[in-house]
């Protein structure tokens, strides 16, 4: 390996040349996708739901039946789902929700399991320490026994 090279072989400063090029090659790539992007948004409002283009009244977020499960592909991604009436087309359509209830359960549920392994790792900790002490306690007095 020449001398002042890095550990793949590269001279140290030829690494901040090819960060730099693998950073101008990532960006480029970037801004060949944005046309593309702008274009999806771009869309005309027919195929957009009716909630983006004008004023609706959403019903509340429930739990879909089997039925809805089954038959409204807006269901399957959360399993709740809202009925939105638009005022000027007319259309009824759903809508993917998050229910707040489930959400408080999930919380819930995530802080039990957290203390629940707080919990357990305090006693492992206690455990330990006590292990410890008692050895370094039979290490004092077989100290002072050999004394």
């Amino acid at each position: 390996m020449p001398a002042g090279a890095g550990r793949h072989g590269l001279p140290q400063g030829r690494h901040l040349y090819w960060l730099l090029s693998v950073f101008m090659f990532t960006l480029k790539l970037c801004q060949a996708e944005a046309p593309v992007r702008e274009e999806k948004l771009s869309v005309s409002t027919s195929s957009l739901p009716c909630w983006h283009v004008e004023e609706f009244v959403a019903e509340e977020c429930t739990p879909c039946s089997n039925f809805q499960a089954k038959t409204i592909l807006e269901c399957g991604s959360t399993g709740f789902v809202e009925k939105i009436t638009c005022h000027l087309s007319k259309r009824i359509e759903f809508k993917s929700c998050r229910w707040a209830l489930m959400e408080q359960h999930l919380f819930w549920k995530f802080e039990g399991a957290v203390v629940g392994m707080a919990l357990v790792f305090a006693c492992l900790v206690i455990v330990r320490q006590r292990q410890l002490d008692r050895k370094a306690l039979e290490k004092v007095r077989k100290q002072i026994e050999s004394i």
